[in-house]
C-alpha cells in the first residue's frame, strides 16, 4: 500500500491479487472504473476501506490496494457503520449484491440509509444470485424461470432505487457497469457526498442472466430507452428527444411524446429536500426492459449520523467526565448468582 504524498494513479489502488470472476463480468469494468476515480478525486490507500458481505460482488475488496473487510453474509453496512463511527478519517465504503444487500441485509441496509451514516454504499445489481450458480434474487422479474424457480417467480421484484429514497437517503443515484463516464460521474457525486450515498449499478452476469439490461446497454436500445437525470434540465429523452417525462395529477408520473407534452415536462431537482418526486421518477420502471432513468435520483444534506454520535459522546464527556467502565457494570441493582 502506497503512503508517498505524490500524485497517485489507478495502479496505486490495484492490488496484485489475480481478478477472478467470470470472464465478461460486468464486476471488472465497475472494478476498473473505481480504480481510476479514486485518485482523482484526491483518496488515499491509506485512507480508503471496502467493507463487503459474501457473494460475486464481495471479492471487490481483494482487488483493490486499499484496506478491506470481507464480512458475513448482509452485514457489511452494519461493520462499515461502526467502522465510520469510530474511524471518521476513513471513506469508508460498502460494496454489496442485489442478494446479499436485500435479503439477508435488507434491515442492515436500510437502517444504514435512513440512519444517514457517512457511507458509500454500492448495490451491483445482476437480477440473479450468481455465486450460488443461478438461483432468483429479490430484483429478479416476476415470472423469471431459474434453477429454484422452474415455473416462474411468485415474488414481486424490490426496486432498489425505491427502496433508498424510500427511506430518505440523502444520496440515491443508479449507472450501468459498462457506461465508465456515467458511473464515473455518479460515484464522484457519492464521494463528495456526506452522508449516505446509495448507488445501484447494473451489472450484466453474462453466465446466469446475460442480458438482462439490454434495453439500457445494448446499441440501438440504450438510445431510446435511457432517461438520464441532469441537474436543471427537462426530463427528455430519445435520439431526438422525442419523449419526455411528465408529471400527473395522482402524483405519479408518466412518459409522453415531447410536443404534446407541453410545460408539464419536468425538470429534474435532485436536491430537492423533499423525496416524492424522486420516488416517482423511480417508479417509471420497475425493471430495465424499457425507458429507465439513471442518473442522481436525489442528493439533500441532512445530519450525518456518526458525526452526531460522536458530538454526543463529547458532551457526556464535557458534563460528566471519562466514564469508569467497571463502576457502570458494578452500580445500580446486580445480583450474585451462586
Amino acid at each position: 500500500m502506497t503512503t508517498n504524498e505524490g500524485k497517485l494513479t489507478k495502479k496505486d489502488f490495484t492490488s496484485d491479487r489475480e481478478v477472478r470472476w467470470c470472464p465478461g463480468c460486468g464486476d471488472y469494468a465497475i472494478l476498473a472504473t473505481v480504480q481510476s476515480l479514486l485518485p482523482e478525486v484526491g483518496a488515499r490507500p491509506e485512507s480508503t476501506v471496502f467493507v463487503s458481505g459474501i457473494g460475486c460482488s464481495s471479492r471487490f475488496p481483494y482487488y483493490m490496494d486499499t484496506y478491506g473487510i470481507h464480512s458475513i453474509h448482509g452485514r457489511a453496512p452494519a461493520v462499515a457503520t461502526g467502522l465510520a463511527i469510530s474511524r471518521p478519517d476513513l471513506d469508508v465504503w460498502v460494496v454489496t449484491g442485489d442478494g446479499d444487500g436485500l435479503s439477508i441485509g435488507g434491515n442492515h441496509l436500510m437502517h444504514a440509509l435512513r440512519r444517514n451514516v457517512n457511507l458509500k454504499i454500492l448495490l451491483f445489481n445482476n437480477e440473479i444470485y450468481g455465486l450460488t450458480k443461478g438461483q432468483y434474487s429479490p430484483t429478479s422479474p416476476l415470472g423469471s424461470t431459474h434453477k429454484s424457480t422452474p415455473l416462474g417467480s411468485l415474488d414481486r421484484p424490490i426496486n432498489p432505487v425505491s427502496l433508498a429514497l424510500g427511506v430518505e437517503a440523502t444520496y440515491v443515484a443508479r449507472s450501468i457497469d459498462t457506461d465508465r463516464k456515467h458511473l464515473s460521474e455518479v460515484l464522484r457525486g457519492a464521494y463528495e457526498h456526506r452522508g449516505s450515498a446509495f448507488v445501484e449499478i447494473y451489472q450484466n452476469c453474462n453466465i446466469f442472466n446475460d442480458g438482462a439490461f439490454a434495453a439500457v446497454k445494448d446499441k440501438g436500445q440504450k438510445e431510446h430507452n435511457q432517461i438520464r437525470l441532469t441537474d436543471g434540465e427537462p426530463i427528455t429523452f430519445g435520439p431526438d428527444n422525442e419523449r419526455a417525462v411528465v408529471a400527473e395529477a395522482d402524483g405519479s408520473m408518466s412518459i409522453l411524446p415531447t410536443e404534446e407534452a407541453g410545460d408539464r415536462v419536468v425538470v429534474h431537482d435532485p436536491a430537492r429536500d423533499e423525496p416524492t418526486t424522486a420516488f416517482a421518477l423511480s417508479r417509471l420502471a420497475l425493471n430495465p426492459t424499457g425507458p429507465t432513468p439513471i442518473g442522481i435520483f436525489r442528493d439533500v444534506d441532512r445530519p450525518v449520523y456518526d458525526e452526531l454520535v460522536r458530538e454526543q459522546i463529547d458532551q457526556a464527556r464535557s458534563d460528566q467526565g471519562e466514564g469508569d467502565l467497571g463502576s457502570l457494570l458494578e452500580g445500580g441493582n446486580i445480583w450474585d448468582v451462586v
